[in-house]
C-alpha cells in the first residue's frame, strides 16, 4: 500500500541519516540526470559536500533538510517511494539509490525512490534558502493559532474541510490519514464545508489538529511503532473497518479528490449555531 508520508513518518526516515559529529563526507553518488535532480547543480552539489560534516537535520511538515558544513543544504521530499536509510561501507547503489553520501566510519547515507516522485534540492548560502524560509508556521509551533487556522477556514470556506485540512500552506504534515483521524476525534463529518464550522467545533477542530500531531510524533517517529486500536488509524485501511467508539461500520467516499474514511454515526455534520 502506498501512502505519501505524513509528519511523524517524515520524522523518522529524518532520524535514518544521523552520524556522528565530525563524521565528513567522501564521496558522493547520484543520478545526475533524474527527475529528482531537476533545477539541481549536480555537479557543485557533488564537489561543495565533500569534507564538509552535517550541522544541521531539520523536518517542516513534509519536507526534510540538511545543512552540511556553513553553507551547503540539502532539501529533501519523499514523494510516494522514496525512503531514507543508513548503510554500511562498502555500499554499491542499486538503480532506485539516486542519491548515496559516503561519509567516514562507514557511514553511507541513501535516498531510494523508485518512483521518482520525491525532490532533491540543493542550495549554497550562510542562510537558509528560500524554500525554506518561506514556509508556513509548523502547526506544533507557536506560529500556529487558532485565530490564523479559523481565518484560513473562512477563506476556504466552501471547500470541505476534509480538502482543507490537506493544504499544506497551512497545515504543513498533515496528510489524508491524519486528516482523517482529526476529524474522527473532534467529531466532524469531512464533509463539512469549512466555513459552517461553528465557533464550539472550530476550537475542537484546532485541539484536535495538535493532538494527533502529538501522538503521531510519539507513537510513529522513533520507530514506526503501530499506534494503539483506539485510533482510527488501525481501523481505517480494513474492509470492514468498525469506528473504535460506536462499533459501526466505516464508510469510504472520495471527498476533495481523496479517499477518506469516516463514521457516519460518530461524526457528524457541525454547521453554525
Amino acid at each position: 500500500m502506498l501512502f505519501m508520508p505524513e509528519l511523524a513518518e517524515v520524522e523518522y526516515y529524518r532520524r535514518q541519516w544521523t552520524v556522528p559529529d565530525n563524521c565528513r563526507v567522501e564521496r558522493v553518488a547520484l543520478h545526475a540526470a533524474k527527475r529528482l535532480f531537476r533545477d539541481v547543480d549536480t555537479d557543485r552539489l557533488c564537489s561543495g559536500l565533500v569534507g564538509q560534516t552535517m550541522t544541521l537535520s531539520a523536518t517542516h511538515g513534509k519536507q526534510m533538510y540538511f545543512r552540511f558544513g556553513d553553507q551547503y543544504w540539502i532539501g529533501v521530499h519523499l514523494g510516494m517511494t522514496g525512503k531514507l536509510r543508513m548503510e554500511g561501507a562498502g555500499f554499491l547503489p542499486g538503480k532506485h539509490d539516486h542519491l548515496v553520501l559516503y561519509c567516514e566510519g562507514g557511514h553511507t547515507l541513501v535516498f531510494s525512490d523508485p518512483r521518482m516522485f520525491g525532490r532533491v534540492r540543493f542550495a549554497v548560502g550562510n542562510s537558509e534558502p528560500d524554500w525554506i524560509a518561506g514556509l508556513p508556521p509548523e502547526v506544533l509551533s507557536e506560529g500556529f493559532t487558532y485565530e490564523r487556522m479559523s481565518e484560513f477556514l473562512e477563506r476556504r470556506g466552501k471547500a470541505p474541510i476534509k480538502a482543507v485540512l490537506l493544504m499544506q500552506e497551512m497545515f504543513p504534515g498533515i496528510g489524508n490519514w491524519m486528516a482523517d483521524e482529526i476529524l474522527w476525534r473532534a467529531r466532524i463529518a469531512p464533509g463539512t464545508r469549512a466555513g459552517q464550522i461553528g465557533s464550539r467545533y472550530r476550537r475542537e477542530l484546532y485541539a484536535r489538529i495538535k493532538e494527533v500531531c502529538e501522538d503521531a510524533m510519539a507513537v510513529i517517529a522513533p520507530d514506526w511503532a503501530t499506534p494503539p486500536d483506539r485510533w482510527l488509524f488501525n481501523h481505517r485501511w480494513q474492509d470492514g473497518g468498525t469506528c473504535p467508539q460506536t462499533g459501526a461500520l466505516l464508510v469510504r467516499e472520495e471527498i476533495g479528490g481523496r479517499t477518506t474514511c469516516w463514521s457516519p454515526k460518530w461524526q457528524r455534520y457541525r454547521g453554525r449555531g
